[in-house]
């Protein structure tokens, strides 16, 4: 455990930590779409990086020596009804695997899940404490912006220390921020919120935060959705809908491959090898085709046109030729 804790703060007793899970609810984050692009440059300024386990998976070095910080809780996304429903989304067996530093984890204080978040932090910490590996409990304020009030960050700071976390998380509040630091018997790190205005309003907030307490920061934007969830809660492929607009956009800010689901059926062969080909010119690795194949007069033409496009680079006239060749017999 101290081991773990030193990787993390520094001699100096502060630390940096680079924050880049933002995916695991909010799918591709503007500037953090390849993640891999997004943090080499920043790495070697980083005391350690925090991830989840499909970022960390597919888009670090694993010659990384950068201590990792796991996030570990998910469920829950931007879209959805309430973002504090979140649960454990990683094993302890899998933290130990991925020679993870120190885990995070959200607590949603005040809210309609607080029992249920408290909970799964006071499981978090019993099982990581049997292995020497630190928590970091985050105190989330899900779409509650307001909450960011001295008062409110004391009191979940303070509780999750308490049920074991040996790191918190928080927002920097301007007023009164020295107080909910003294409250909290543990080290406590700035989140960086929504991206500021300007350079210099970062500057001011990381300065007078340090100031009152705080041994360092954890900012991702102000440094730099479904497909990436999936990702980023450890799916190592993932299947989707084609769309015909930015569907590019769906592939790279998925770290991992993305196969295209078939949908409902079409009205002619030339719409599914139409589809087929545009999604893998825009990145998709295959298909994921069941009615448009064996729901068509000719399934093994369609099949082997199909095939073709994949395999073969077929543009969707060739693969149309090739079906009816197939279809007639001649193929």
């Amino acid at each position: 455990m101290k081991n773990r804790l030193a990787q993390l703060i520094q001699k100096d007793g502060k630390a940096l930590f680079l924050p880049i899970d933002h995916g695991y609810f909010q799918g591709p984050t503007h500037k953090l779409e390849k993640p891999r692009e997004t943090i080499k440059p920043l790495l070697p300024y980083a005391d350690a990086i925090m991830l989840t386990r499909g970022v960390l998976r597919n888009c670090v070095d694993p010659a990384n020596t950068k201590p990792v910080i796991l996030r570990v809780s998910g469920g829950t996304s931007v879209v959805g009804e309430d973002l504090a429903n979140e649960g454990l989304t990683t094993s302890i067996t899998e933290i130990v695997r991925l020679n993870a530093s120190a885990v995070s984890m959200s607590v949603f204080v005040g809210s309609k899940y607080e029992h249920q978040s408290l909970i799964n932090l006071t499981k978090l910490v019993d099982e990581c404490e049997d292995y020497g590996v630190p928590v970091m409990a985050v105190t989330a304020v899900g779409k509650e912006l307001e909450k960011r009030e001295a008062r409110y960050l004391a009191l979940c700071c303070r509780i999750a220390a308490e049920l074991g976390a040996r790191v918190v998380k928080t927002y920097y509040c301007p007023e009164k921020f020295h107080k909910v630091v003294e409250g909290c018997p543990v080290p406590v790190v700035i989140a960086g919120g929504p991206k500021v205005d300007s350079e210099l309003e970062v500057f001011e907030f990381v300065y007078d935060g340090i100031q009152k307490g705080a041994i360092g920061v954890n900012l991702g934007r102000n440094v730099w959705l479904c497909c990436r969830i999936a990702a980023e809660l450890g799916a190592r492929v993932v299947k989707t809908y084609y769309c015909p607009e930015k569907f590019h956009k769906v592939v790279e800010g998925c770290p991992v491959p993305v196969v295209i689901a078939g949908g409902p059926k079409v009205d002619s062969e030339l719409e599914v090898f139409e589809f087929v080909y545009d999604g893998m010119q825009k990145g998709a690795i295959g298909v994921n085709l069941g009615r448009n194949v064996w729901q068509s007069e000719y399934p093994v033409a369609m099949i082997r046109a199909i095939r073709a496009i994949i395999h073969e680079n077929y543009a969707p006239k060739e693969a149309q030729d090739l079906f009816e060749q197939v279809k007639a017999g001649k193929a």
